[in-house]
């Protein structure tokens, strides 16, 4: 992932090389008040009010249009600066900045397929279609260059998934004990522990979690309402964790407990279900990998949707099986979807995403499981090491 890559001569080579060898005469990158997180990481950018252009050709040295007040804001940008103060001259200076560029990359996603990617205006596109400019979507581009992880974030990564996952099992202890006691806790208190742990940890940034019992776990973006319903004997509990240390990559995890001796047969069945679709992604990454095959983000979805069909739940599984995770939690890589949207993004060497099926029958059952892989040169990297195979039983004694 970019350390303010395009702010140095041997980032731009990199991106000029893969601009040629994908026929583009260059990449336009358009940035208003940090709306596209994509410049603001590839060009270090710190707080900006108005419209900036930064053109990478294919050949040549970049060039960044920038307003005339704003110059502080990119006193670190070490090529070509070209200012504008009002509409007029920011009319006449994009023009020139662009002309004789036919084919330009930007973020924009066909069809608005992929909102992680959709970040130019139309009427900002359309001022560039005027100049004869032919638009096509960065996202191969932003994969690579800004999505890809450095060494520093996959170590904190992966420092950080074994705080998630030891922060959710304490968690669950947590509740358990407090049926124990005759004092049980409720979603929403259990919600304040757990960010308050994951920040105790060093977990400071994008961290969040839901904590929902089996029929509020139906909703898959479960909020309680004030302090949410009491975790009690009996009940499925899901826990969604993430966080991140400050200016890295989060680890986001979904774990899922029985509060009691036993599991019955129906929640069983469930969260095999999902469990085996999760692993059957997995394998299906881990064969890709070895045979060196290029792997695109729809193709895992379609593995683990089948799995969930073939048990008789697919319709039960309203969203993607993951989403990208770079700087941002859900971040601007490959997803894995063929359902929200038909994401058909390469998987490169570098990049992270999580892998979380689910199945959600409305106000009966709510079941995830979450883990993260790092794609990388030398094999499939799952987060955190010991992820969940069985469902968690927290009682010794059937009810």
């Amino acid at each position: 992932m970019s350390e303010a890559l395009l702010c140095t001569k041997e980032g731009v080579e990199r991106v000029a090389e893969a601009l040629r060898a994908e026929g583009l005469d260059g990449w336009l990158l358009y940035e208003f008040h940090h709306i596209n997180p994509i410049p603001v990481s590839l060009l270090g950018l710190g707080k900006t009010t108005r419209r900036a252009f930064v053109l990478i050709p294919a050949r040549g040295e970049p060039v960044a249009l920038i307003h005339a007040i704003e110059a502080s804001s990119w006193r670190h940008w070490p090529f070509a600066r070209r200012t504008y103060s009002g509409w007029r001259s920011l009319e006449e200076e994009l023009a020139a900045l662009v002309d004789g560029h036919r084919r330009l990359a930007m973020e924009v996603s066909p069809g608005a397929a992929v909102p992680t990617l959709d970040y130019v205006p139309a009427g900002i596109a359309g001022v560039l279609l005027a100049h004869g400019v032919e638009i096509a979507s960065s996202g191969d581009l932003v994969s690579r260059f800004h999505s890809v992880l450095t060494e520093r974030q996959r170590v904190e990564h992966r420092r950080a998934a074994e705080i998630v996952r030891d922060v959710a099992h304490r968690a669950f202890r947590r509740a358990a004990d407090a049926i124990r006691d005759g004092e049980p806790t409720t979603e929403g208190a259990l919600s304040e522990w757990i960010v308050a742990e994951l920040n105790r940890a060093g977990l400071v940034e994008q961290v969040s979690c839901i904590v929902a019992i089996g029929p509020r776990a139906s909703d898959s973006h479960y909020s309680p309402v004030g302090s949410g319903e009491e975790i009690t004997r009996g009940d499925l509990l899901l826990i969604d964790l993430w966080g991140a240390f400050p200016d890295s990559v989060p680890a986001d995890q979904t774990w899922m407990a029985v509060m009691d001796g036993s599991v019955d047969d129906r929640t069983r069945a469930v969260w095999e279900a999902v469990r085996d679709a999760r692993d059957a992604a997995l394998g299906f990454l881990r064969e890709r990998h070895a045979e060196g095959a290029e792997v695109r983000g729809f193709e895992v979805d379609d593995v683990a949707r089948a799995v969930l069909a073939e048990r008789g739940y697919g319709e039960y599984f309203v969203h993607r099986t993951g989403h990208s995770i770079d700087r941002d939690l859900h971040g601007s890589g490959p997803n894995l979807d063929n359902l929200e949207s038909r994401d058909d993004r390469r998987l490169v060497p570098g990049v992270a995403f999580s892998v979380e099926p689910g199945v959600y029958v409305p106000d009966e059952i709510g079941v995830r499981s979450e883990v993260n892989v790092y794609w990388g040169e030398e094999g499939v990297e799952v987060t955190p090491v010991e992820y969940q195979r069985e469902l968690l039983v927290m009682f010794d004694d059937p009810a």
